[in-house]
């Protein structure tokens, strides 16, 4: 057999090879010319040896079968594996492009709706600062003018939160399960999101945090089992996720695990985050709310 039918049974080995080059003119180079010798050997074959290549023509027609199609299936299926992870790549590109937009598109906001009213407050402060022993009557009046811009200030703020697109904390704690479940790793959620009294950016800013902590739970931790805690007192709300993995790797740094999102998200609210390893990831977050109190006193 090694004799006689050595090329054409070798020739299924070498297809393998031939469907994993990446390059397409030497893929179809090398595929050509193996077809082309498989042919040749097997015709040369027949010349030589023709009652044994006789006994063994089904299995020469299963292998002439195997050149042809194994090595355009394979390099078609590689082939389309790079699209997916390229597709994969552009969409998480997409979402970053996306997210950096909003981003964008917040600040100008909020620079339109309160860089000038800002500055008109703190402009009629010093004014009304300088009146107090001269003008009391002119100082009384800046102030009520203060007021009053800040509560217009106040109203465009609350209209600009309201135009965003709310994610309730309630309905991200449900995809998250889904999530955890998806990837068997069990589930434990302490406390009523029902119950929350925060404004829509703070659940908004938590709903993120959360699907984007769970991401990585499920993606890197390789954890059994996963734990939420989330309370409300007067003065903050707190969300904690906690794991039993493998924990943070410190030598690649904590941002690399996709906390970098996280930290801005709360930076825009003045949240914090605190990470520790026990050796599982245990992070805190935590939100003041004490501007939610100051608006109605303004």
């Amino acid at each position: 057999m090694t004799l006689f039918y050595g090329y054409v049974y070798l020739a299924i080995f070498t297809s393998f090879f031939i469907g994993n080059i990446k390059s397409t003119v030497g893929f179809y180079i090398m595929y050509g010319l193996h077809i082309g010798f498989t042919i040749v050997s097997i015709v040369v074959g027949y010349f030589i040896e023709l009652e044994s290549f006789l006994d063994q023509t089904p299995f020469i027609i299963i292998a002439v079968v195997g050149v042809v199609i194994l090595p355009i299936a394979i390099y078609h299926r590689n082939k389309q594996e790079n699209l997916e992870g390229e597709l994969e790549s552009a969409k998480e590109r997409i979402a970053e492009l996306i997210i950096h937009e909003e981003r964008q598109r917040i600040a100008r906001d909020l620079h339109d709706t309160l860089g000038q009213k800002l500055s008109m407050i703190g402009l009629k402060s010093d004014l009304a600062s300088r009146l107090v022993e001269k003008n009391p009557k002119a100082a009384i009046q800046e102030i009520k003018e203060i007021r009053h811009t800040a509560r217009i200030a106040l109203k465009e703020v609350r209209e600009l939160v309201s135009n965003m697109k709310a994610v309730k904390l309630s309905d991200e704690c449900i995809r998250v399960e889904e999530m955890l479940q998806a990837a068997e790793i069990h589930y434990q959620l302490i406390g009523d999101v029902h119950k929350l009294k925060i404004p829509i950016l703070v659940e908004n800013v938590l709903s993120m945090c959360l699907k984007e902590a769970v991401t990585n739970i499920v993606k890197h931790s390789g954890a059994k089992h996963c734990k939420i805690e989330i309370q409300q007192n007067e003065n903050e709300v707190m969300m904690m996720i906690e794991d039993d993995g493998k924990g943070l790797n410190k030598k690649v740094g904590y941002e690399g695990n996709g906390l970098k999102g996280i930290r801005e998200r709360l930076e825009f609210i003045n949240g914090t985050l605190t990470i520790e390893n026990n050796p599982g990831a245990k992070l805190t977050i935590t939100i003041p709310l004490t501007i939610t109190h100051q608006e109605g006193s303004v």
